[in-house]
C-alpha cells in the first residue's frame, strides 16, 4: 500500500465518522434540547401569566 492511499482511506473514514456524529446530534440531541427548552419556556410563560394576567404587561 502506498502512503497516499492509506492517508486517503483514513481521511474517508474520518469524514464518515464526522457525518455519523452530525446525524446523531441532529436526530437525538437537538430534539431533546428542544423539548427541555420548550418546557422551561412554557413554565416561565405560565408563571408570568399567573402573576400578570394576559394584558399588555405580559408582552
Amino acid at each position: 500500500y502506498d502512503s497516499d492511499d492509506e492517508l486517503a482511506l483514513a481521511q474517508q473514514e474520518w469524514d464518515e465518522s464526522m457525518h455519523q456524529l452530525q446525524w446523531m446530534v441532529t436526530l437525538i440531541l437537538m430534539p431533546l434540547l428542544g423539548k427541555y427548552l420548550g418546557r422551561k419556556w412554557s413554565a416561565w410563560a405560565y408563571d408570568r401569566y399567573l402573576k400578570m394576567g394576559l394584558g399588555r404587561k405580559f408582552f
